[in-house]
């Protein structure tokens, strides 16, 4: 195990020594949301210097960046006589740099103040018919990264390479938390995104996640499987009936009409019909309704549940053999094979015992593999719907 950690300033410039004599060491990376993790060391003076707001923590593994993003909590001070502490002790809170990007709205018109924005109720952002990853990139660029508003820039961020991934999608955005509209975006074809600091710059880029189910296996006979949990249900619904059209209680022009849109399920259960309300979407020509209803039924299939905890071992390490957001194979000790998709990699380390690598394949709420789409569209209602008008 080799780790190094150092602090830098919002400019990626690096401060001060690396922390050594640090104690403990905790760091999640989790797919599609900001990391989150704690550092506790001796709270010498120097390091109280160093762990100050709007720094950053860099968690250097193996001579590649780990972890790299904002002090969220800098400094949780302790110190009791009765256990001759010494200086005390610091734990330092943190996150990845994609919790930054997590702090923003999305305006409706991106190169207008706030307090310029059209104040017609209803006025969206609508990025029409175009590629996934294309509508995820304009959303972080002119929010928050270098075609934003000078004020709302993210120091350092800069949009990755293309991947090149992601269907056609349309999206109506009005201030909705940024990350919520882009996983709306990434949900239909399970695109992952991320940030990364690569020399100075803070890159934000969209990617594939790759079947792994074939290499990626974990079983108690591979001793590389912790825990699992796994559970199976009826959908809450297999017809998603998706209304459309305009408002009855908004004057209209033409005369206000509905729209229907039936998305179904093809599956072994009995037929459960769920309404979905999409009212103000005039008609399904760009494919707003259908995409609604996939949504839905994505969400409302079958109620699988897997929860999973994995162990690093030699022949199958998180980062080197699977990341975050590919689909692995858990052999249940029943004999079951079941594939979800990893959610969670957690590094803990000690400079006494060691580090030990673990993932979260699954998820403990109900249908994993569209936990992440229920979330985003109960959002999408509830904001885009609701507290925007």
């Amino acid at each position: 195990m080799t780790i190094q950690l150092l602090v830098t300033d919002r400019n990626l410039n690096f401060l001060g020594d690396p922390l050594d004599g640090w104690t403990k060491l905790a760091c999640d990376l989790n797919f599609n949301a900001p990391a989150s993790g704690s550092l506790t060391l001796p709270a010498r003076p120097q390091y109280v210097e160093l762990l100050q707001p709007g720094n950053r923590l860099v968690i250097i593994r193996d001579e590649a960046i780990w972890c790299a993003g904002p002090l969220e909590e800098p400094q949780n001070f302790t110190w009791d006589l009765s256990t001759n502490a010494g200086y005390g002790t610091i734990t330092a809170n943190f996150t990845d740099d994609l919790a930054r990007v997590a702090g923003y709205v999305t305006y409706p018109q991106p190169d207008y103040e706030f307090t310029d924005q059209i104040t017609a109720v209803n006025f969206t952002r609508d990025i029409n018919t175009t590629n996934a990853e294309v509508i995820i990139r304009t959303l972080v660029d002119e929010n928050c990264g270098p075609g934003a508003l000078t004020a709302r820039q993210i120091e350092r961020l800069v949009l990755d390479d293309v991947a090149g991934v992601g269907g056609t999608r349309t999206i109506s955005t009005r201030f909705e938390a940024l990350l919520d509209v882009c996983r709306t975006a990434a949900a239909t074809d399970g695109l992952g995104f991320r940030t990364r600091q690569v020399g100075d710059e803070i890159r934000f880029g969209v990617y594939a996640p790759a079947d792994r189910t074939g290499t990626a296996r974990f079983s108690a006979g591979l001793g590389n499987l912790r825990s699992v949990g796994f559970t199976l249900g009826a959908p809450l619904a297999t017809s998603e009936l998706v209304m459309g059209g305009n408002d009855p209680a908004e004057a209209a022009t033409p005369p206000n009409t509905r729209v229907y849109v039936e998305v179904d399920a093809t599956t072994d259960w009995y037929r459960v019909e769920k309404l979905i309300d999409m009212t103000g979407t005039e008609d399904d020509s760009k494919g707003q309704l259908t995409q609604a209803g996939v949504f839905a039924q994505g969400d409302d299939g079958p109620q699988a549940s897997l929860a999973t905890v994995t162990i690093d071992t030699a022949d199958l390490k998180a980062g080197r053999d699977y990341g975050l957001g590919d689909k692995v194979t858990v052999v249940l000790p029943t004999g079951l094979q079941v594939a979800d998709i990893v959610q969670t990699i957690r590094l803990e380390a000690t400079p006494k015992d060691g580090e030990v690598v673990t993932s979260v394949i699954g998820n403990s709420d109900k249908t994993t593999s569209s936990a992440m789409v229920r979330l985003v569209r109960d959002l999408d209602r509830r904001l885009g719907r609701l507290e925007a008008r």
